[in-house]
């Protein structure tokens, strides 16, 4: 069976592990680097979030290192055969002095995250949501700290398309339940972005513009 699927990381843990999992399902796969040009005849390309802008493929699949392979391996046999993706993907964001992310797919955990910036965030947010083939994208924002939030919404209402949703949820209890790990702020911040990921939040309205 010809491959259709494409390895394109230079990171040995992404790969070591992506392989792995491939091979244990006896999927052929093509290994590439983030720099190589894709083959046309490829259905699926899976990297890392910090090499995604640098293919050039309309299937990109993010992989969190860190993360079981198996979700993303799903969703990449579901693509290769023609059933699409996960049905429900849902970004979580912790604004802040650092802004925690989360990314969950149907409700699992699929990768966590910290941004410096407001933009960075933006650009991130981005990024995952053109790595996803999902029919259903939602983006939840935490109302916690009122400016941050203002400040990023309507970026990410001029930069994300009209299909992906936005909503403001309520951060409350958020930070409850996390013991030694509270005083850790980075994983502080991802940690109730996936909380926020989970919730059900408020619709903002999308702003029409002129395409």
């Amino acid at each position: 069976m010809k491959a259709k699927i494409a390895v394109a990381t230079v990171s040995g843990r992404a790969y070591y592990k992506l392989v792995n999992e491939l091979k244990s399902r006896g999927l052929p796969f093509l290994s590439l680097t983030p720099y190589e040009a894709v083959p046309l005849d490829i259905a699926v390309v899976l990297t890392t979030l910090a090499e995604s802008s640098q293919i050039k493929h309309p299937r990109v699949l993010i992989y969190d290192e860190n993360a079981d392979p198996a979700a993303v391996v799903n969703d990449t046999v579901r693509i290769v055969e023609g059933k699409g993706t996960s049905d429900t993907i849902a970004v979580g964001v912790d604004p802040g002095k650092t802004f925690g992310l989360a990314v969950l797919s149907n409700g699992n955990v699929l990768e966590t995250s910290t941004c410096a910036s407001v933009q960075e965030t933006v650009h991130t947010i981005q990024k995952i949501l053109e790595g996803s083939a999902a029919s259903v994208r939602i983006v939840k924002v935490g109302g916690g700290a009122p400016s941050y939030t203002r400040e990023l919404l309507p970026l990410l209402d001029k930069v994300l398309p009209k299909d992906v949703a936005i909503e403001v949820v309520s951060e409350a209890g958020t930070s409850r339940f996390m013991g030694e790990n509270v005083h850790r702020r980075g994983l502080r911040d991802a940690t109730s972005a996936v909380k926020i990921a989970e919730r059900r939040g408020q619709p903002i309205p999308r702003e029409r513009r002129e395409e």
